[in-house]
């Protein structure tokens, strides 16, 4: 396995845990209060969101670079 590979699957795995964490997050009553009132999630939903769908997106790809090059 090459380090491009073991850094996406890392990468992906914490982009899944902080998708996961905004899940959590959209779920609490304050935030839904909040998305009712607002039409938004809170700041903090919001980075969790941003942050794991960009460490999702890179961790695939860096996944399909260390096969490709395989």
């Amino acid at each position: 396995m090459t380090q491009s590979s073991i850094i996406g699957v890392v990468a992906l795995a914490v982009g899944v845990a902080l998708l996961f964490f905004a899940w959590r997050a959209s779920n609490a009553p304050v935030d839904q209060v909040s998305e009712a009132l607002t039409g938004r999630f809170t700041g903090n939903t919001m980075w969790y969101l941003i942050g794991g769908v960009i460490a999702a997106v890179a961790g695939v790809a860096l996944l399909f670079r260390g096969f490709a090059s395989a």
